[in-house]
């Protein structure tokens, strides 16, 4: 009988002008509340002064959403999301341990963000150094980590997970690398990738939502939990993170570059964080056809 009621169903969409059948009105408004918001992000790119690439991935369905995804942009302290892996890695594979510790040479003391070419030459962990990384995106700290994992290791990494685009070439602050050309360069599609397997990484992801600025975060309402890593130069402005959005995570990759106006990109990474997370909040507490359901 289900089957016959079924093929009626079929029939009489094809027949009567505007009939549905069962779950085409869930599709057909989910579909337009998608491509609302594809519009919306395309319209946050197109409005920025410089070049704007993303790439949204929605966990839940593996849907993604993308503009110049697979352009190469400069990562600035995103790149960092590498040596974050890497350290992993290597802490899963026995060659380095988190409470290992090592003093400060001084030699390895640049300028930029971070608080530790101010401290003399303190020992810290390995632990330590990463977590000033990650939340003050120290370049002291960073530098200490790239030479303890190895650049050539990371590199390696990098190419064992097909991330071809994605180059740790300098360390922190080596401006005269840049100008030879050894930018630290990714994708968005690849940063995306790089965070869908640090995702599978629990102490990892607790690093990363460790709190710190960023303009992805500022785009999220109070409470909601991320796992990301900014980053900026010269007009530059750069966010990619794990979003964990109540019953929808996702990721959120921006990339910005050739920026007449710094802040402009950084109010677009801001603008795209905001309109992904509406989207992606309503699609977890909507349902299959868009009652939101209060806690």
């Amino acid at each position: 009988m289900t089957r016959v009621l079924g093929a009626a169903c079929l029939v009489l969409g094809a027949l009567v002008p505007g009939a549905r059948v069962p779950g085409a009105a869930a599709q057909s408004t989910s579909d337009e509340l998608k491509q609302k918001f594809a519009h919306r992000a395309e319209e946050i790119a197109a409005r920025v002064d410089g070049v704007m690439g993303f790439a949204i991935v929605d966990l839940t369905s593996g849907e993604r959403f993308t503009h110049l995804d697979r352009e190469i942009f400069p990562t600035a302290s995103t790149i960092k999301l590498a040596i974050v892996y890497e350290l992993f890695k290597q802490v899963e594979e026995g060659s380095v341990r988190l409470d290992e510790t090592m003093a400060l040479d001084r030699a390895k003391a640049v300028g930029g963000t971070g608080v530790l070419a101010d401290l003399g030459t303190p020992t810290l962990s390995i632990r330590d150094y990463a977590m000033l990384m990650v939340r003050l995106s120290d370049n002291t700290a960073t530098n200490v980590l790239i030479d303890r994992l190895g650049m050539e290791r990371i590199a390696k990494r990098m190419q064992g997970l097909g991330l071809t685009a994605t180059r740790l070439r300098r360390h922190m602050m080596d401006t005269a690398a840049a100008r030879r050309g050894d930018e630290n360069v990714s994708t968005p599609d690849e940063l995306a990738r790089l965070l869908q397997t640090i995702g599978k990484m629990p102490d990892a992801v607790a690093l990363l939502k460790k709190s710190k600025e960023s303009r992805l975060r500022l785009g999220l309402p109070p409470g909601i939990e991320t796992a990301d890593k900014p980053g900026e130069l010269e007009g530059v402005r750069v966010d990619a993170g794990i979003v964990f959005a109540k019953n929808r995570p996702y990721l959120l990759c921006v990339m910005t570059t050739f920026l007449k106006d710094e802040h402009e990109g950084e109010r677009a990474i801001e603008d795209l964080s905001r309109t992904a997370y509406d989207y992606f909040s309503r699609l977890g507490a909507g349902g299959a056809v868009g009652r939101l359901l209060k806690p």
